[in-house]
């Protein structure tokens, strides 16, 4: 666990990076955002063939992916114990009994007479064999900085194919996980710092402070660990700028006004390194194994 000299100078570092970018923000000497290297997957999943109004209903309730109970066993997946499905609606057929030349129909064809709501689950909500498409590229996301972080809180990590939800690089379901639809490791980062500002008691609804909040956080972070060039402040800079148009509110204010927040952020993330990297070690020491999941995480950790 991170002591309190240890924390303070992880505080004090997190909080120079963020001035550092805020003067890059208001001065505008920033690089061209980077271009997004979208993942292309091909996955076999009822929702794909779902109307838009039916996938946009699972994507507004953090699932890119969804189906039906018995239709996840059939893949070898089940719902976790104590979730609730949400519904979508799916038409009622019926045959027509008899011509109706009015509506071009003929004894016998098949007509839509109503619409019936079908409970459905998202793919985080279950467990089981991994879906192809969604968690067959391990050697991606266990190179992600902090993965073990996100898996250390209970939250799985997953891909889809951004044509499945093309206005939306990444989502974070709280309680849940992680999925992305983009390589671009400021996502990643973006969707990590949300998780932080869940778990600190403060993301308790999508809002201006809470995109402020992650994406500016996810540049932060990225640079504390070394990642300059892919912490995008050029990117950040656009993003912000465009939520905070619409919110008709200052950039440089809303930051300055978030800062604490972002950096507590921040800071979490580190400590809980620093937390799974003594774990490791004291493991280690001891000559038990560790969490495999942590172990094999740990070329990640940054001391």
């Amino acid at each position: 666990m991170a002591t309190e000299d240890t924390r303070a100078r992880s505080r004090e570092r997190v909080t120079a990076i963020a001035n550092d970018i805020l003067a890059a923000f208001e001065s505008g000497e920033l690089p061209t955002a980077l271009a997004q290297l979208f993942i292309h997957r091909k996955v076999d999943v009822p929702s794909r063939r779902w109307t838009w109004t039916n996938r946009l209903v699972a994507i507004r309730r953090g699932h890119v992916y969804a189906a039906g109970f018995r239709q996840w066993q059939e893949v070898g997946r089940r719902v976790k114990k104590g979730e609730h499905a949400f519904h979508i609606l799916a038409p009622r057929i019926a045959k027509a009994k008899e011509d109706d030349a009015e509506r071009g129909l003929k004894e016998g064809d098949l007509v839509t007479v109503g619409f019936l709501a079908v409970p459905v689950f998202g793919y985080l909500q279950t467990e089981g064999e991994p879906l192809a498409g969604i968690e067959d590229a391990p050697e991606f996301v266990d190179r992600l900085p902090l993965v073990e972080v996100a898996r250390a809180w209970g939250l799985s990590v997953s891909l889809y194919s951004i044509e499945d939800a093309p206005d939306r690089l990444g989502y974070f379901t709280p309680g849940r996980g992680i999925a992305l639809g983009t390589e671009n490791l400021s996502t990643w980062a973006h969707e990590l710092v949300h998780a932080a500002d869940h778990r600190l008691g403060n993301l308790v609804a999508r809002s201006l402070d809470a995109e402020v909040v992650a994406e500016f956080g996810g540049a932060i972070l990225l640079e504390c660990l070394g990642f300059a060039a892919e912490s995008d402040r050029g990117g950040a800079y656009t993003y912000l700028r465009r939520y905070c148009e619409k919110a008709r509110r200052n950039l440089l204010g809303a930051c300055i006004e978030l800062l604490e927040r972002t950096c507590g952020c921040i800071t979490l993330l580190l400590d809980e390194v620093e937390t799974l990297a003594a774990s490791v070690t004291k493991h280690a020491l001891a000559g038990v194994p560790s969490d495999p999941t942590t172990i094999r995480a740990s070329g990640n950790l940054v001391s």
